[in-house]
C-alpha cells in the first residue's frame, strides 16, 4: 500500500517525470547552448564557403554564380593563379617564409627551453617574462619596431626590407611557441629520466640525444606545426617588412588587392589555396602528434584498466 502511494506521488502530473520537455531543467539537455553553438558555426563558416564557391565561378562576377570551373586556378591564361606571376609568386613566398621560420625558430626555441630549464636564479625568470611578452605586445607595435630597427638602426640598416627582414621578424615573433611548449613538456617529464641516464654513465650530450629529444619530440613537432601554420596567415609583420611584390606573401597580396578594389574570383582562388594549406598543415600536425603519442596513450589506457580492474 505504501509503495503504491509513493509511486502515485512520484508519477503525478506535477512531477519531473511527466513535465513537458520545454519545462525541464535546461542544463540536463542544454538545447539552447547547442543551438547557439550551431548558429555561431554557420555564421562564421558561411562566408568562407561562399568565398571558396566563387573561386570556382566560371565568370568574373562576385555576386552571380555562372557555373563551375577551374578557370581562376589554371584555366585563364592571364589572371589565374598558375599564369599570374604575382599570385603564384605569393604562394612560393609564403611557403619559403614558413619553412625558413620553422627551421630557425624551432631549434632556437628548443635550445632556449632546455637552457632555461637548467638555469636557476632571477635572470632566467626575467628571460621567461620577456618570452611571454610576445603574447601580450600587439603585433602591430612589434612590427613597427622591427621596421625601424631594420631601416634606421646603425649596424642593422644593411638588412633593409625584404625576405631576410621578414624571416628575422617572423622568427622573433614566433620563437615563444616552441620555447613555452617545450618548457611545459619538460615540467611534465620531470628529472627522473635525466638522473637515470646519468646513473647509467651517459654524458650530457648522450642524455640529450638519446633520452630527452625522443621524449620532447611530440612537443617539438607540435610547436613546428604551430609556427608553420602561424606564418601562413601572418599579415602585420610581413606587410611592414616586405620590400616589393616579389617578397609579399599571400596574406599581403589578398589584402592589398581587396583594398585596391581590384578583387575577383582569382583572389578567391588564392584565398582558397591559403585556406587549404592551413588545413593540410593542421591535419598533418594532428595525425603526426597522434602517431607520436600512440604508445603513451596505450600505456595510460592499460594503467587505467589495471586500476579499475583491481578495484
Amino acid at each position: 500500500m505504501t509503495g503504491t502511494l509513493l509511486k502515485a506521488k512520484t508519477s503525478g502530473p506535477g512531477t519531473a517525470g511527466t513535465r513537458p520537455r520545454l519545462f525541464r531543467n535546461p542544463w540536463r539537455h542544454p538545447w539552447f547552448l547547442e543551438g547557439f553553438t550551431w548558429l555561431y558555426l554557420v555564421w562564421s563558416l558561411a562566408p568562407i564557403v561562399v568565398a571558396v564557391l566563387f573561386s570556382f565561378n566560371n565568370g568574373k562576377s562576385q555576386s552571380a554564380f555562372q557555373g563551375l570551373s577551374v578557370r581562376w586556378y589554371w584555366g585563364d591564361k592571364v589572371n589565374s593563379i598558375w599564369y599570374n606571376p604575382q599570385l603564384h609568386s605569393a604562394i612560393f613566398q609564403t611557403l619559403k617564409l614558413s619553412a625558413l621560420t620553422t627551421l630557425i625558430a624551432v631549434p632556437v626555441g628548443v635550445a632556449f627551453a632546455l637552457g632555461i630549464n637548467k638555469w636557476r636564479g632571477k635572470i632566467p625568470g626575467g628571460f621567461n617574462f620577456l618570452m611571454i611578452l610576445s603574447f601580450v605586445v600587439p603585433e602591430l607595435i612589434f612590427g613597427v619596431a622591427l621596421y625601424f630597427i631594420f631601416t634606421q638602426m646603425p649596424g642593422l640598416r644593411g638588412v633593409g626590407l625584404g625576405t631576410l627582414a621578414e624571416v628575422l621578424g617572423l622568427v622573433s615573433w614566433n620563437l615563444s611557441w616552441p620555447a613555452i611548449i617545450v618548457q611545459a613538456r619538460l615540467v611534465t617529464i620531470g628529472k627522473q629520466y635525466e638522473e637515470a641516464s646519468a646513473d647509467l654513465g651517459c654524458t650530457h650530450m648522450q642524455t640529450l640525444r638519446r633520452v630527452m629529444l625522443p621524449l620532447l619530440m611530440p612537443a617539438i613537432f607540435a610547436s613546428a606545426i604551430l609556427v608553420f601554420s602561424g606564418v601562413i596567415d601572418d599579415f602585420v609583420v610581413v606587410d611592414l617588412l616586405s620590400s616589393n611584390g616579389s617578397t609579399q606573401p599571400m596574406s599581403v597580396i589578398i589584402y592589398s588587392t581587396v583594398h585596391g578594389g581590384n578583387n575577383g574570383p582569382a583572389l578567391n582562388a588564392l584565398a582558397t589555396v591559403m585556406l587549404l594549406m592551413s588545413f593540410i598543415v593542421a591535419l598533418l600536425g594532428f595525425a603526426g602528434y597522434r602517431l607520436m603519442t600512440r604508445g603513451q596513450r596505450i600505456d595510460n589506457r592499460q594503467t587505467l584498466t589495471a586500476i579499475t580492474g583491481s578495484d
